[in-house]
């Protein structure tokens, strides 16, 4: 499970880069950035899922 968080997060970050890329390169003009973002988004929000499922199936336990 932890392996899957870091890669989610290593994507993550991969799509924010390739974001910006691509605004510096397209200047605002094209749809690539929203892309990027969306996917970004998306990514975001499924390791989101993951995490509430993992701790809901009891993957993920707490240590406090």
């Amino acid at each position: 499970m932890r392996l899957v968080v870091i890669l989610m997060l290593i994507l993550i970050v991969a799509s924010l880069g390739s974001a910006l890329a691509f605004l510096v390169r397209d200047r605002g003009k094209g749809t690539r950035t929203v892309r990027a973002l969306a996917v970004r988004v998306g990514l975001s929000i499924g390791l989101f899922i993951l995490l509430m499922a993992g701790y809901a199936t009891g993957l993920i336990q707490t240590k406090l």
